[in-house]
């Protein structure tokens, strides 16, 4: 209990010395388990749980020994359940049905599984795991600690920072949406020849996509991390420990700032500007720029109090259409007295 405490800067009531063997919710926790409330909410849970100790706010005080109390629970739960699970990294080496091409720099404290392809002039760093699947185009860059999940695909001269993680059916370095339209109506192809550059410690969920750039970089920033189903266009910059929710899609040659959310399903148009620190609600469309540290929602996006008036309206609408049928007939029938 102590070092846990200790770990997540935890005041402790109760016995310092208990052993703890694992981490788990309220539910599902028993002897040994160390598990977690977050608000006075889950009081009865914790009666009823059979944790061994329990995280919980500073300002709940109705529980007693053996806890942890601390600012903020979710992050000591993420904290000592990163310390449970963390093992040391045992290098696998290359599997022998991976197929290596010609001047790749490899280190040698690598685990790359089976049927892996990797192309020509490829570096890639000690202590990177590249599960079973992956193809990794000419030129890429895997820089220390990257784990790459099954059938993640790196285009060519993409480069992944270090302890970059993909989930399984990532894309990275697809190329950007781009045509030009002739006077037939056909579609000609832009070509897209730039690269995608994903900085350190971003993780990027499953079967997500990363478009490489027009010219240049298209650039995910350090600490970001994004969900499953999300599409970011070519030229996109995304700023530092953003967090882009599932199903959200960001349009070509658009900007965010630092610490931006955006919610499910977000629609981000194309060259515009989100500021620091923004946050966008679910479902929202954003068509225009957005200035650092606000909050918006709807379709269009707009300040996000406005919106939930507005919300409150339209469900107020078949009433006031209804009304508005009744005066209109009301007013019509007292310009026809007014006639006679």
């Amino acid at each position: 209990m102590l070092e846990l405490a200790d770990l997540v800067e935890g005041d402790i009531d109760g016995n310092e010395s208990l052993q703890i063997t694992g981490v788990t919710d309220l539910d599902h926790a028993g002897p040994g388990d160390i598990s977690f409330a977050v608000s006075v909410k889950n009081i009865e849970k914790l009666a009823r749980s059979k944790a061994s100790a329990v995280i919980v706010p500073r300002e709940i005080s109705e529980v007693h020994g053996p806890v942890i109390r601390v600012d903020d629970p979710y992050l000591a739960v993420a904290l000592i359940h990163n310390r449970f699970i963390d093992t040391p990294f045992c290098a696998a080496g290359i599997h022998p049905t991976a197929v290596i091409g010609n001047d790749c720099n490899i280190d040698h404290e690598v685990s790359i599984g089976p049927l892996v392809s990797i192309g020509d002039r490829v570096d890639i760093g000690k202590k990177v795991v590249v599960h079973p699947g992956v193809v990794i185009g000419h030129d890429a860059q895997i820089a220390d600690g990257c784990q790459i999940m099954a059938n993640v695909t790196i285009g060519s001269a993409c480069k992944l920072g270090k302890r970059v993680i993909l989930h399984p059916g990532v894309v990275i370095g697809s190329d950007g949406f781009g045509y030009a339209t002739n006077k037939l109506g056909q579609h000609i192809k832009r070509p897209q020849v730039g690269n995608v550059f994903i900085e350190d410690d971003v993780e990027i969920g499953a079967n997500s996509c990363v478009d490489r750039a027009t010219f240049g970089t298209t650039r995910v920033k350090q600490g970001s991390k994004i969900d499953n189903l999300v599409q970011v266009g070519h030229n996109v910059t995304i700023g530092e420990s953003s967090i882009i929710v599932a199903q959200a899609g960001i349009a070509g040659s658009s900007s965010l700032g630092r610490n931006v959310v955006l919610g499910g399903q977000v629609g981000i148009s194309g060259h515009i500007q989100i500021g620091d620190q923004v946050m966008v609600g679910s479902k929202s469309g954003v068509h225009n720029s957005i200035p650092e540290k606000t909050i918006v929602s709807g379709y269009p996006a707009v300040a996000h109090k406005l919106w939930l008036r507005t919300s409150a309206i339209i469900a107020k609408l078949p009433d006031l259409a209804r009304d508005v049928r009744i005066l209109k007939k009301d007013v019509a029938g007292l310009l026809g007295s007014d006639k006679k």
